[in-house]
């Protein structure tokens, strides 16, 4: 089922994927003339906070976290990245280091462009200049509804948008006619909610009791996307 209508998604989703479409060849081939690949198992670390950045990563298949630690190490996940999208460029240009950390939450196939060659195609680019800056626009407006949403939503609320939001990042590489499978890890899910372990696997039970998802083992199926965005009371957020 699509959202359109029901749920605005594009609140809560980066826009990255078509950073690189149909660039001038001449363009692309500058900036990934460089450009290595690697394989990633799952929870391998990218970068992590405070590192210098050396470079950009282009996620080719599978997905990754991108989170901060607290004062005790807890994770607090601030974003999916899904296949496609780009992530580590906002620190080469703010001349900064890292402000979160990356790793994989899934086997996945990532590009590493070098910070040379980006900045330099940049300088070469407007088409590329003018994708960035409104990727980064819209990337600041999904934040800031990422905090409202912590700041004034409940624990169910939060869950039920987190789970709408992973819907449709499983969809994009699920057959159609086959049932969207989100699979991730609880702990994963309570960081991006902000939550215990504890009460997301009590919600789910819940949410499960009632018909909207079905689990089985880490992995989850939302049933009736409708009632779940009626939990997540979006409108007010």
């Amino acid at each position: 089922m699509s959202l359109a209508g029901l749920f605005p998604i594009d609140k809560w989703n980066f826009k990255s994927q078509s950073v690189l479409n149909n660039l001038p060849e001449d363009e692309y081939n500058s900036l990934c003339r460089n450009m290595t690949e690697q394989q990633y198992s799952k929870g391998d670390v990218l970068f992590r906070e405070g590192m210098a950045p050396g470079g950009i990563f282009f996620i080719k298949r599978g997905k990754v976290k991108k989170y901060k630690l607290d004062r005790e190490g807890k994770e607090q996940i601030i974003y999916v990245a899904n296949t496609g999208e780009l992530i580590g460029y906002h620190a080469i240009l703010a001349e900064e280091r890292y402000p979160d950390s990356a790793a994989t939450i899934e086997e996945s196939l990532i590009a590493f462009i070098p910070k040379e060659d980006f900045l330099e195609t940049i300088q070469r680019s407007s088409i590329l200049s003018r994708r960035l800056l409104k990727t980064l626009s819209h990337e600041f407006a999904v934040l800031t509804n990422s905090i409202s949403m912590f700041a004034h939503r409940s624990v169910k609320e939060r869950l039920a948008v987190t789970l709408i939001v992973l819907r449709e990042k499983f969809k994009e590489e699920t057959v159609e006619g086959e049932d969207i499978v989100i699979n991730i890890s609880r702990n994963d899910l309570a960081n991006m909610v902000g939550t215990a372990v504890e009460n997301v696997v009590r919600f789910l039970k819940e949410l499960k009791t009632a018909g909207i998802v079905d689990t089985a083992g880490r992995k989850i199926y939302i049933r009736d996307v409708k009632q779940l965005i009626s939990l997540s009371n979006y409108g007010s957020i």
